[in-house]
């Protein structure tokens, strides 16, 4: 998402029903234009998600041995916190092992272009769009 993010918010650029259409440039520049107060509220929405994530996976520190930070519940498997609206996690083990395998080199060539991405634009100030067009 992060790689489509570049491209389609440097696409919508002046067009954008978004904060009357006034960011602009370079992608990588786009987070610190956003008007005050809404980086609160995606730090807000984050930590939600996070604390989430925390209480379905581990164990509560309380019911926890010191010598054992951070321990998972048995029944926790790293990565599911239940979320599949669409019902597309496989019942089988070895499936969704295989599954979970290939989102993670996804995520992976993802993070690699999106670095990629911000090192082109952190080099000569231009959007990814404009090498295109040049």
């Amino acid at each position: 998402l992060a790689a489509v993010g570049f491209l389609v918010g440097e696409a919508v650029e002046g067009s954008s029903f978004l904060f009357d259409a006034q960011i602009t440039g370079p992608a990588i520049t786009h987070f610190l234009q956003v008007p005050d107060g809404w980086d609160a509220l995606i730090v807000g929405f984050i930590a939600a998600a996070e604390t989430q994530r925390v209480q379905i996976g581990w164990v509560d520190p309380k019911d926890a041995s010191y010598d054992q930070p951070g321990l998972l519940k048995d029944d926790y498997y790293p990565g599911d916190i239940g979320f599949d609206p669409l019902g597309l996690k496989p019942d089988d083990p070895e499936e969704l092992n295989l599954m979970i395998t290939k989102e993670l080199q996804n995520g992976r060539l993802a993070m690699l272009a999106a670095a990629g991405f911000l090192a082109q634009e952190a080099v000569d100030g231009k959007g990814i769009l404009e090498h295109f067009s040049s």
